[in-house]
């Protein structure tokens, strides 16, 4: 068999202009984020299977790469199904493994604890035009804050940052998943079937609400039901009055400070802001996780013609682990949409210094060699990016690449002829 140039399908080899990109904004990241107080952390890509496939991960525990197990441990011919096969998979997110961190080391850990998380993750997703099987995630969470604090900061410190990327005129969509429980059960839908009816409202945006109705009715739920949760969505505006009106709506089917928190939150994120962008309350928001309790944001472009980022509160996760109830939020970036993004615009790297090429005669002197890197070393010093290069036959090819790669200024070094020392 042959070797294979190509990467995996999915996987994607990174060319340097991006890479540049990439390191930027992992650095822009790092740097606003922690100005909002956030530490660092890093959790191993493979996780124990049990924890991946906890029913925590909705589609995605569809989707885990399985890790077989290794030596003596591997027995094929004895195994009876899978799970005697697998013990550990790669992280198909960064939230299961942060959750996991946060059991295993709280007692060594600030309360609350505001986690900055970035690492890659896998997915046996279909691949397309922003979506990856391996992928960078970037997750910022605050554990151990039970208040909508955790919320506006999150809101806040992910808006800052898309700000110092040029975005503008984004929004950020939101809703909470006790509004989503409580308008299913006021229309008459068991409980049971809950997820079922999300999993068909979320494709409101691409099937309509006609679409929506129809999937329903064939699901075999009553039309009565159908017709009075339909006409909710139909009443409700996209602004506070939206979420005045199914506080109402819902009575008692709805905790009364859900709504006056989410009014709360986006009125709080308004006043406070830095970056172009609206508030939105969304009653179709249902975001794909199982694992969300309460509030539930994304952030939609129209650039790029749906969602680059998204997260929400999730304060049963941790409990999962240890048995103590333990308050959850988190917001994630769609790194690689935003990277996809700003190489489309051409983006460039600000404050990445002067680019000088410094091009050698092929049969230069020892001496002079040494030299010309003596004052390669100095223009470094002072801050400029010198890239050395042993001059080629086709002269002019191998400047306009040099140029084309942002070197601005080319100087040539020969033999017959001395070197300048600055």
């Amino acid at each position: 068999m042959g070797m294979v140039k190509k990467p995996v399908t999915g996987m994607k080899d990174i060319m340097p202009r991006e890479m540049e990109i990439r390191d930027y904004c992992i650095g822009l990241i790092k740097e606003t984020y922690r100005a909002f107080g956030f530490n660092g952390v890093e959790t191993p890509c493979v996780e124990h299977i049990e924890n991946l496939s906890s029913k925590q991960g909705g589609e995605n525990e569809k989707l885990i790469f399985k890790i077989l197990k290794r030596g003596e441990k591997l027995k094929i011919d004895e195994a009876k199904e899978e799970i005697d096969l697998v013990d550990g998979g790669l992280r198909y997110d960064l939230t299961v493994p942060l959750s996991r961190y946060y059991a295993n080391n709280a007692n060594d850990l600030p309360a609350p604890f505001k986690a900055l998380q970035m690492g890659n993750v896998w997915r046996a997703d279909r691949p397309q035009r922003g979506r990856y099987r391996q992928f960078m995630q970037c997750d910022i969470d605050i554990l151990g804050e039970p208040t909508i604090l955790a919320e506006i900061e999150l809101i806040l410190a992910t808006t800052t940052l898309l700000g110092k990327l040029d975005f503008k005129n984004f929004t950020i969509r939101i809703n909470d998943r006790r509004i989503l429980k409580a308008m299913a059960a006021k229309c008459g839908f068991p409980e049971s079937d809950f997820d079922s009816v999300f999993i068909t409202l979320d494709k409101m945006d691409k099937i309509s609400l006609d679409g929506v109705k129809e999937e329903l009715l064939s699901a075999g739920y009553s039309e009565a039901s159908v017709t009075e949760y339909l006409a909710l969505f139909e009443k409700v505006t996209g602004d506070v009055n939206g979420i005045s009106f199914l506080k109402e709506a819902l009575g008692e089917h709805l905790a009364e400070d859900v709504a006056d928190d989410l009014i709360s939150i986006i009125e709080s994120v308004e006043g406070a802001k830095s970056a172009d962008f609206v508030m939105k309350f969304d009653p179709t928001l249902v975001r794909g996780m199982s694992y969300y309790t309460g509030p539930i944001f994304e952030i939609s472009m129209d650039e790029y013609g749906g969602s680059v980022g998204g997260g929400g509160r999730y304060d049963e996760m941790i409990g999962r682990f240890t048995g103590n109830a333990t308050p959850a939020c988190g917001f994630s970036i769609g790194f690689e949409r935003i990277i996809m993004l700003l190489l489309e615009r051409d983006f460039k790297v600000p404050g990445t210094g002067t680019r000088t090429a410094f091009l050698i005669e092929k049969k230069m002197p020892a001496e002079k060699v040494g030299q010309i890197l003596l004052l390669a070393r100095k223009r470094r010093e002072a801050g400029e990016i010198v890239h050395v290069a042993v001059m080629k036959k086709n002269k002019k090819f191998q400047k306009d690449q040099l140029t084309s790669e942002g070197y601005g200024e080319i100087v040539e070094f020969f033999a017959d002829r001395d070197i300048p020392t600055e």
